[in-house]
């Protein structure tokens, strides 16, 4: 038994009565409708986690059978600044579909700044800070559990921190937190980490560093100056923490290979900033840059494209092969006008090959790190996702528990189970305690692994024998069952 808490495993059974855990010990030859056998297995809390994109997965494939072969019970979305606004109907929709896992909300900044300003590169004016105020407000009552903002992305990154922190003293007076993907990854991220700590420390709210990671080989390292960061700002009592997936490849749309005031205004406004030479060559100069020294990782071949709505069949391709299908060389310039290309079609989804695996290390390490797949819930099969929509949380256990030492168990199943549900106050799950919720995976720590690929990620984990959600298997024996189990998960402030 793993109690999620980060103490030694024992030996020891767990009773289920409804959808509690209502003993953990020895409980001898207790009857039961069911019985499991986990000897020679590990026993633990259903892991949280704390950053996806499953928003649109979860009708299409309700079982989230990604998530239940990695021992995932309990997934939050509206992340990196995007959600539905208002939140109410959409989860009064999810509320009425049978799903396997559990769900929760953020309200996304960028979408609420969107709502009242559009895609404007300009400052709130007092009036339109009230409104935006307002539609945060409502978000919480609605039932979100606090704010996400994506400063990298358009529109958050035409917000001013000061506008920021204004909505997050809204969120943090309800009982929110503030989760970042900031406002840039690569040589700005010292500064961008500073960012996200004054929000939390001014904003009066916890905060986190959503998907940490340092982008860009001349920038691997920093790592040791972002933690000093985030260690300096806990120690004057700033309660800030990280999540992240581990691997050295990100994913995002094309159009973060492009200058973010070139997006000012949607699709149709860079298309004609594009037709105009002076401003092409001035979004151009940026892309090469981009692919030179951020999310391009120094060759166009890092750039593999993910999905396509205007032609699946590029998926699994990279930026160099479309060039030279084009005829032309796949120098950076002309990887460029390939994106260019791409983008005025209506951007793909693309995995960018750019992070350093000591950063990787080094950032898992820290105690307040908490795993999070930033994965959706894929069609089988379909498309070229990257392959942390099917392996992360077996890839930690896998990879940098059993094999590299990196992390213990016990402290691998914190960081995945009760870590991130006091982050989110979900205070009745996340341990193996008498009382709480029955989230449950029962998984062999012997040879759980992630088998998914970069090259063929379709391809569900391994060593996920059972797993539990709110008392009733919805995996069982290594098989998806019937059951649909999953609640939608409401935070602290909503007034029903």
């Amino acid at each position: 038994m793993i109690d999620g808490a980060g103490n030694p495993w024992f030996v020891g059974d767990v009773a289920i009565q409804g959808d509690r855990i209502v003993a953990v010990g020895s409980l001898g030859d207790a009857q039961a409708r069911l019985k499991i056998d986990a000897r020679g297995l590990a026993v633990a809390p259903g892991f949280i986690d704390i950053h996806t994109h499953a928003r649109h997965g979860i009708f299409e494939v309700p079982t989230a059978e990604n998530c239940l072969r990695q021992g995932v019970t309990t997934v939050m979305e509206g992340p990196d600044g995007g959600s539905p606004i208002p939140l109410a109907p959409y989860l009064a929709r999810l509320e009425k579909s049978s799903i396997s896992v559990n769900f929760g909300l953020l309200a996304g900044q960028g979408s609420i700044r969107e709502q009242v300003i559009g895609l404007e590169n300009r400052r709130a004016t007092p009036e339109e800070i009230r409104k935006m105020k307002d539609l945060a407000a409502q978000a919480m009552l609605d039932g979100a559990f606090g704010l996400s903002t994506g400063l990298f992305y358009v529109p958050g990154n035409f917000t001013p921190t000061e506008e920021v922190i204004e909505i997050a003293r809204v969120v943090g007076a309800l009982g929110g937190v503030h989760i970042s993907h900031m406002r840039n990854e690569a040589d700005g991220v010292v500064d961008s980490v500073r960012e996200t700590i004054r929000i939390g420390e001014e904003g009066g709210l916890p905060t986190q560093i959503t998907h940490h990671k340092i982008i860009g080989r001349a920038n691997w390292g920093q790592s040791l100056a972002t933690l000093r960061l985030v260690e300096e700002a806990r120690a004057r009592g700033v309660d800030v923490t990280i999540d992240q997936y581990p691997y050295t490849a990100s994913m995002t749309g094309t159009a973060a290979l492009f200058p973010q005031w070139a997006q000012e205004g949607g699709r149709k406004a860079l298309i004609e900033r594009l037709s105009a030479p002076d401003q092409r060559a001035k979004i151009k100069a940026v892309i090469v840059r981009n692919i030179k020294e951020d999310r391009g990782g120094g060759d166009p071949k890092n750039v593999v494209l993910a999905s396509c709505p205007f032609d699946q069949s590029l998926a699994g391709k990279n930026l160099a092969e479309l060039t030279l299908a084009r005829g032309v060389p796949a120098t950076f310039e002309n990887a460029a006008e390939t994106a260019i290309e791409i983008q005025s079609k209506g951007g793909c989804q693309a995995v960018y090959h750019a992070i350093g695996e000591e950063d990787v290390e080094r950032i898992l390490r820290y105690p307040f790190t908490m795993i999070a797949s930033d994965g959706g819930i894929p069609v089988f099969g379909k498309e070229a996702p990257h392959p942390r929509y099917y392996g992360t949380f077996a890839r930690v256990l896998g990879r940098y528990v059993r094999e590299r030492k990196t992390l213990t168990l016990e402290d691998a199943v914190r960081r995945m189970s009760s870590l991130p549900a006091t982050r989110l106050k979900l205070w009745d799950r996340g341990l193996l305690r008498p009382g709480m919720l029955a989230d449950l995976v029962v998984f062999d720590p012997a040879t759980i692994a992630d088998k998914a690929e970069f090259a063929k990620p379709h391809q569900y984990a391994v060593g996920v024998r059972h797993t539990f959600v709110n008392g009733k298997p919805a995996l069982l024996d290594g098989a998806v069952t019937a059951q649909r189990p999953g609640r939608v998960l409401y935070g602290p402030a909503r007034r029903p």
